[in-house]
């Protein structure tokens, strides 16, 4: 039996079962938790897709995360050598990326303080690997409103890594998350 059988003998139309399935997804959809705006491309505005970091590109002049489709429709347009968001030129080389955002972290920006922590956590863009300057960094940031340096803060308070162990510490930071 289709769902037009069902409509008739309801009393209904098939429009109306349609319509009324269509309100239900979209209620559904929309319901739940929010999604926070880090995971929200600047420039179209849709969300971006699960996992975020395969699907979108973190510009380091505005440290704005931007998603693969506007990437897309920039290069398109011509936009090569430049951030689509903020239309700076991208940096040449390693050195002026990090300048770029040493830059936004003498601001006081806090996702650039994040990202810098990162970097040294992981001993990248020719950073050396410094766990505690990780740590302090995603501290300064985690004040300034970052819920992403919390998430980093109590995974490595829970976990000790790179510091003692401190399971009631990384819970409070998974918290304010």
């Amino acid at each position: 039996m289709s769902a037009a059988d069902v409509a008739a003998r309801a009393g209904g139309s098939a429009e109306s079962v349609d319509t009324a399935a269509r309100d239900l997804q979209q209620r559904l959809m929309a319901s739940g938790h929010e999604r926070p705006k880090e995971e929200t491309c600047p420039i179209c505005f849709d969300p971006i897709e699960l996992p975020i970091i395969d699907h979108s590109t973190v510009n380091v002049c505005c440290m704005k995360r931007v998603c693969n489709g506007c990437l897309l429709e920039a290069r398109r347009r011509g936009i090569y050598n430049s951030c689509p968001f903020c239309r700076t030129h991208r940096p040449s080389d390693v050195a002026s990326a990090v300048a770029m955002i040493l830059k936004r972290v003498d601001k006081g920006d806090a996702d650039a303080i994040k990202h810098l922590g990162d970097r040294y956590y992981h001993g990248r863009q020719g950073l050396a690997k410094d766990v505690p300057r990780a740590i302090e960094l995603w501290t300064e940031a985690a004040e300034l409103g970052s819920v992403i340096a919390h998430y980093h803060l109590g995974l490595i308070y829970y976990l000790g890594d790179g510091v003692a162990e401190d399971k009631p510490r990384g819970i409070r930071h998974w918290q304010e998350a």
